[in-house]
């Protein structure tokens, strides 16, 4: 089992500047993640996925976390979809 700041952690860790929000979507290994990061400008949204997933690689090789919801955003796109929530 991984604890929801330690999956915040974990990106951070390899995105320093990302604002990371995890959210449990059930059991403890089904998790939900909203990266926001300039380091996805530029990059596909694949690539920004890729990105996160390589920093839990290894949750992910040991399944403590089975899946994995995400959503990934540049400062300005989340700032875009902040204005309209």
């Amino acid at each position: 089992m991984i604890s929801l700041d330690q999956v915040k952690q974990q990106i951070q860790t390899a995105l320093p500047d990302a604002e990371v929000m995890v959210n449990d979507l059930g059991g403890g290994d089904h998790l939900e993640a909203v990266v926001v990061s300039a380091a996805f400008t530029g990059q596909s949204r694949v690539k920004q996925h890729q990105m996160v997933y390589g920093a839990l690689k290894d949750a992910l090789a040991s399944e403590a976390i089975h899946a994995l919801a995400l959503k990934t955003f540049t400062p300005e796109a989340w700032a875009v979809v902040r204005q309209t929530a």
